[in-house]
Parts: structure tokens; sequence; C-alpha cells
């Protein structure tokens, strides 16, 4: 009886599996962005779910409630923060699962909460997370209600401030997704994809998977995972036979690929890879992964090679923000930042100093941008009274696995970054102070134990041998910030076999559109890092000639010169590509964010854009600057940016001034008496006319001339459009120093989400429909709603003729 028993319960338990997976669908993912409600405030009791938050703001994420402030130097965080409110803010969302749902897996999935959150699901705390730059997942499954309602609630904790060195933003600042599968299914960041072989010829690709089980049953599944090219056709598969008695089990793969699409800077090609789980024939998961096929390398003395060619990597640093939109992260407002930056020839990004948002490495992915992809900006020695280094023990290690795991299929990413201007590279050997190499080596040894593909560096601003980081021998790449002069030397200094990456260079000030004489003269403000700026312009200032730095940096040119000529940099990564929020360093209150940007604020190129530009791309360039409007007799100095040409001709007033060449510059000057008229530059090459500028000198302000990065944007609630706004006389020159206060307007189905225009010093609020001009421009920030049709923009100004543009919502 009791053998009958058992043989029974042996042929009953696979049956029940296979219902039990029969029933489950492939897995849904659904953006659960829409539909919370915020409280700025601390609520002891919103986690209940008895709450009443009637009376709670509604709204959609992503959020970043600190944007949403008045600027006070008073605000804790201080200039550094960007001087703008933190605090504590609850966000509560209610929702409905299925009964059909029932029996399946459940998750939600944070792509960034800062900082200090906790998550409830109907009163129960899922856990916390201080680190406010991770993406994190929590198992929602067993505390569910089925068919009728369930509550989400957050608590974020921002309270506590300056922790950040930079403007960090204040809440769910990114999106939320809520994740279904079945009891069998792909494990989170469960597939990583490596091609260890490639060539023109074939390429050989790795898949680890793993899978999990929580239906507490064994059975026999199959694990196929199909590739697709970068036109969308299957171009092979590979199947794994297994029985899935464990809770977990992991899965390795291999298929070639004939003839790949290798991914490139310049032609980013994506192959994807659909992991799909069957259980009796029946599909119970399918997951997708995204990768790319290229080969690289890193030469001490050759610098970075891709797909076997030499290739500088000329790129920039980023902090997170977007400007008026401050944290909350946009799709669009992030591509539109890499669009500038291509535009300008940069082929890199540095996640400065923290774990991005996964949608901006799908962009890199797709655009074609060469990522160093950065951890921490501290380890347990802290920079901050209330920063990461009082969590440090606690959570380092969870933290820079989720990152691995996250983003190591990314083809973008090439270099981890385990830390930026650590306070550990400096010790006290004598007194036993070498923490700074057991955390170097323990780093490195956590990024390498789950991806070995990758290089792994600090970025480092001692460049002296007891570095303690660098002297741990842990590191695959040494990475330097700052030190231009002595890029030169570096091997003499770490031996000929190193390896060389500029972390991060440059550092010049500078404000948009605005001119200092003389310009041949450098800069240095303020004389030494930890000296205040004496100095300097009453009003907060800065030349945008390229001739102002910080003391620890240089101007544009001077770093450009060294990095392009000397072989073994492989790659460099500017302080900044934009403007920040937060660190106006060196300049005093009103000043709230920051001038190492290539590019302002609001998106407007400054004129050193133009030098990488002339330098980084084959377009052919010709920039004069600066304006011309000046005070007759005034010697203005002129320069002019250019390329693919011999020489630059100088004409005022129809009067050659003369042909200026480069030397060892990258751009030519000339010093010109002032007269009103027209300023014209013409390059050649071979003594034909490649290019020709003209600089006028404006009338009197009479209009509003709009123009918008796109006239057709998606009516999905989140796209945007980028709107110019430009002062102009009757002949159709900006007005150089028009400050009108300019007030947006819009008909149908879309809303002013901010405004901005470049300046450094504006306590202007970013969430108004209005803004003054700075230099001559502004910028409206168009919403799309969620119905199709048309949109009318006007801008208007007392004095000035107004403007109006149309925007189509598809």
């Amino acid at each position: 009886m009791h053998k009958h028993r058992l043989r029974i319960i042996f042929l009953i338990v696979p049956l029940l599996f296979q219902l039990i997976t029969a029933r489950a669908q492939n897995r849904v993912i659904q953006n659960f962005d829409k539909g919370w409600k915020f409280y700025l405030g601390d609520e002891p009791k919103a986690s209940d779910n008895s709450f009443d938050d009637s009376k709670w703001r509604s709204l959609s994420l992503p959020h970043d409630w600190s944007i949403e402030g008045k600027f006070d130097e008073k605000n804790p965080a201080g200039q550094g923060g960007g001087a703008l409110p933190g605090g504590i803010g609850w966000y509560r969302k209610a929702f409905t699962m299925p009964s059909s749902s029932k029996g399946r897996s459940v998750f939600i999935d944070f792509g960034g909460v800062y900082r200090n959150s906790e998550v409830w699901i109907n009163g129960k705390s899922l856990g916390t997370r201080p680190n406010g730059y991770i993406s994190f997942r929590y198992d929602l499954t067993p505390y569910l209600n089925y068919g009728s309602t369930n509550i989400i609630s957050v608590r974020v904790d921002n309270a506590e401030q300056p922790n950040s060195r930079w403007y960090s933003g204040s809440g769910i600042y990114r999106s939320v997704y809520l994740t279904t599968t079945g009891k069998v299914f792909v494990d989170n960041w469960g597939t990583f994809i490596t091609t260890p072989k490639v060539t023109q010829a074939s390429a050989l690709v790795n898949i680890q998977t793993k899978v999990r089980n929580t239906s507490k049953n064994a059975g026999k599944a199959v694990l196929i995972t199909e590739i697709y090219s970068p036109k969308s056709k299957l171009v092979t598969s590979a199947s794994s036979s297994f029985t899935l008695s464990d809770d977990s089990k992991d899965f390795v793969q291999s298929v070639a690929i004939p003839n790949p699409s290798l991914w490139s800077d310049v032609q980013p090609h994506l192959y994807k890879a659909v992991t799909k789980i069957s259980i009796g024939g029946r599909a119970v998961d399918s997951y997708e992964t995204t990768f790319g096929i290229r080969s690289f390398n890193f030469d001490a003395s050759n610098g970075f090679s891709l797909n076997g060619k030499k290739l500088k990597i000329r790129g920039v640093c980023n902090h997170h923000d977007l400007g008026a939109l401050g944290a909350a992260f946009n799709v669009r407002a992030a591509e539109r930042q890499l669009e500038l930056l291509k535009e300008m020839g940069c082929n890199g990004i540095r996640t400065s100093h923290n774990p991005p948002a996964p949608e901006l490495l799908d962009l890199c992915d797709k655009m074609g941008f060469i990522v160093m992809d950065e951890s921490f900006d501290l380890w347990k020695k802290g920079k901050n009274p209330f920063d990461y280094s009082r969590d440090w023990d606690k959570w380092h290690v969870k933290d820079l696995e989720d990152q691995v795991f996250r983003d190591r299929n990314h083809p973008s990413v090439f270099i981890w970054s385990v830390g930026n201007e650590i306070q550990e590279q400096w010790g006290d050997e004598a007194k036993g102070d070498t923490s700074g190499r057991e955390i170097t080596r323990e780093l490195v040894g956590i990024v390498k134990r789950l991806d070995k593909t990758r290089p792994v560096t600090t970025a480092n601003n001692e460049v002296n041998p007891w570095n303690n980081l660098i002297k741990s021998g842990a590191l695959d790449i040494i990475g330097y910030n700052y030190n231009h002069s002595k890029f030169k030397d570096f091997h003499k200094t770490w031996g000929i076999e190193k390896k060389f990456i500029v972390t991060e260079s440059v550092s010049a000030l500078q404000t948009r559109g605005h001119y200092d004489m003389r310009s041949d003269s450098i800069r240095l403000w303020p004389p030494a890092w930890d000296k205040p700026l004496l100095t300097g312009n009453p009003d907060l200032t800065c030349s945008a000639y390229d001739n102002c730095h910080a003391p620890w940096g240089s101007t544009h040119e001077e770093t450009l010169k060294e990095f392009e000529r000397l072989d073994h940099v492989s790659g460099m990564y500017i302080w900044t590509g934009f403007d920040y929020l937060g660190e106006p360093t060196p300049y005093p209150w009103p000043a709230r964010s920051s001038y190492f940007g290539i590019i302002d604020l609001a998106g407007f190129p400054k004129d050193s854009y133009y030098m990488y530009q002339s330098v980084w791309t084959k377009k052919p360039v010709l920039h004069l600057l600066p304006h011309w409007n000046w005070t007759p007799g005034q010697d203005i100095d002129v320069w002019a940016y250019y390329n693919n040409a011999d020489e630059v001709e100088l004409f005022l007033n129809g009067r050659s001034l003369g042909s200026k060449s480069k030397t060892d510059d990258y751009h030519v000057m000339w010093r010109v008496k002032y007269e009103p008229g027209v300023l014209k530059a013409v390059s050649r090459k071979d003594g034909k006319v490649v290019l020709t500028r003209q600089i006028s000198t404006a009338g009197k302000p009479t209009k509003i001339v709009l123009t918008a990065d796109r006239s057709k944007i998606k009516a999905d609630g989140k796209d945007l459009s980028f709107i110019t706004a430009k002062v102009e006389d009757n002949n159709g020159n900006m007005i150089p120093d028009a400050e009108h206060l300019i007030t947006f307007k819009v008909q149908g189905e879309a809303e002013v989400t901010a405004v901005d225009n470049g300046s450094p010093t504006s306590m202007e609020s970013f969430k108004a429909n209005y803004r003054k001009a700075f230099n001559g421009l502004a910028l409206a920030i168009i919403r799309s709603m969620e119905k199709k049709g048309k949109v009318v923009v006007e801008a208007g100004s007392a004095g000035l003729q107004s403007a109006r543009i149309e925007l189509e919502l598809e």
C-alpha cells in the first residue's frame, strides 16, 4: 500500500508541475509610472493600506521633487547640491492584480530612488536601499491580493544633507516596472552574453543563463536561445534540455554567427537574444537580451583598438541630471544630449560618478558611445557628513554586484570604474593605513567574479607613486584625473607595460555668450583649489574664450593637444559634456550650477564645442567668435575654429584683415579695432572657398524667433520637444545681450514642462512658463500628452513681436 501511494505521488507531481506551468503565460512587463500619489513630508502611517491619501498630489514617474523647489543658499544641500531642497517624501499607488495572475510570480523593479528608500506592499515592508543610484527589485508574490486592491507605498528620505557633491534630486526619479512571470523563469538580469572570439568571418557567442524555479516541483524543460540579427532575422539558436529540480540552475550555451555585423561607435549594430523556457511543449517564459558583437583591446603603447582598428576614445563626463528637468530621467532628454555630443564628434561617456539610468545605456548601445560605467564617488572614507560612506560596510558589495549584473550585457560598456577621487588614495603606510589597496583588490575581485571581459580602473587625482589604489596592483588600466602635463611621462612613473586612460580632464570655466578681453592670457580661477575666488567678474560670468580654468585643470585646447599627440593615451573623458546642477566651483552664491560644460545647462553649445567638432569630425567647420556688438575703437579678439582648409581670411565691412593658418593651436586669432558692420570669415583649401561665416552688428531687438528640435513627437505623455527662443533684430541678427522676459503658452494636448536659459546664476524656477533670455536665448521644454493632434506654442515679450510654432503629436 505504501509503495502504491508513492507511485501515485510520483505520477501526480510531474502532472501538477505541467498544469501549473501550462496555465502560465509568457512574462508581462508593465510600465508602472502612471497613477501615483505623492506627499512632500513625513507620514508615519502612510504604509498602511487604510491610510487616506485622497488629498495627496497625483503624478506620474519619474519624479524629482527637489527641482520643483526654490533656490536658497540656506538649503542644507548647499551650493554643491544645487541649493535646492531635499526632505522626506512619500509615494503610493493603488492597483489591482487580476485573478488570472494568481499562482504566478510578480516583481516590482525600481530604476533608482534617491535616497534611503523603503518599500511596502499592503503594509508589508519589502526592504530598504540607501544608495540612490542603483536599480533594485522586490518580490511581491507572497503579499498580493488577487482580484482586489493592492497598495505600494514608498518612503524616500533625502533629509540629511549634504550627502552629495553635486545635485542629486529627490524621489523616485527613474522608471518603475511590474514584471509578471510564471513559476519557472529567467532570473532578473539572468543572462550574460559574451563574444570571446570575433573575426570578420565569424563570431563565437556564449550565453550564460540563470533559470529560477519557485514552484517547488521538478519537471523536464527545454531552454532555447534564439539569436536575431540587427535586421531582426533569426540567425541561429541553441537548445538545452534539463530537469529543473533546484531553486535555480545555470546554463552555458554557445553559438557561432557567420559574417557578424560588428558593433562600433560609428555602426552600432545590435543583436537580440530571445531566451525561451518551455515545459511540455508550452512556452512558459521569454526573456530578451540586447547585445553587440565586438572585440577590443587596450595596449600600453598604442592605446585603444576596436574590432582591430586603432581608435581614440573621445569622451565626456556627465552627471545624471537633465538640466531643467532635474534628476527625473527622460529618454528623449538624454537622447538629445547624446545627439549634441555625437554632432561634436564625441564617442564616449563616463557616468560620473554612479550607475546611470539603464535607459541611458540603451541609448549608448544604439548610438555608439564607449561607456566608462562608474560605481562610487567614495568608499569608506567620506566626503560629506551624510554620504554613502555611512552605508559602505553593509551595502557596497550588493550595490556593486547589482550594477555589474544589470549592465554587463550592454555593448556600450567597455570599462568599469569602481571609484572617483577616492580618499583612500592616501594613507600613512607607517601607521598601517593601506586600506586603499585592500578595498581596491576587493572591488576589482567582485567585478572580475561577475565579468572578466572588461578592464577595471579608478579615476585618480593623485598620480604620484604613493597612490594606494594604483599600488594595489589590481587595476587593469590606470586612470588619471587632470595632470595633462604628466601624460607624456606616464610610463616613466608606472612602467612601460601599464595601460593608460584619462578618466577626467580639463575643468575649463566658460559662460556661454560672454567675452572678456584680452583672450591670449590664461586666467586661473581661483589661484589654488583650497583658496576662494577673490578676482573675477562681479556678475559671476566667465569668458567664453578658452582661456579660464580651475587650478587643477587646463584649457580645453591645452589638454586636447596632449591627448591627440600621444599614442599611449587610449581615451579621455572631459569634465564635462554639459553644465550640471550644483558644484558651481569656484563661484560663490548666487551661482548654483556648473561652468565646466562644453554645452550649457539648456543645451546651447558654447564656442569650445566647435573646436572639438573641428578636430574630432570630418564635417566642414568654420566657427567665428565673438558677437559683433562692442564699443567703437575697442580692441576685440576675433577667433575662428576651422578644419578641412589651409587658411581663413577675415573681412571687416569688406576690407581684408589678412589670412591666418593654424600652427600649434586649434584656432586662429586677429585683434581688431571694433567698428559696427559685418565681420566675415572665409576658409579656403587649395585656394578654393570651403565655408563662409559672418556676424553682423545687431540693431534694436524687435522679435522672437522659435525653432524646435523636433516638430513631430509621440503622443505618449513623455515625449519632448525642445523649443529655442531667440531674440533678434529686424535683419535676423541675435541680440547678444538680450535678457527679455519671455512667456510661453501652449494650445493643444501638451504642456510647458520646464524652461531654462543656460545661466548658472538664475534664480528663476525651472517649473514655470516664462524665462528671461540669457545672452539672447531661452528654452521651453514641451511635453506631450496622450492625444494626437496639432499643438501651437506661442512666445511673447513686452516690446517684441511674438512668435508661434506648430508641433504635431503622433
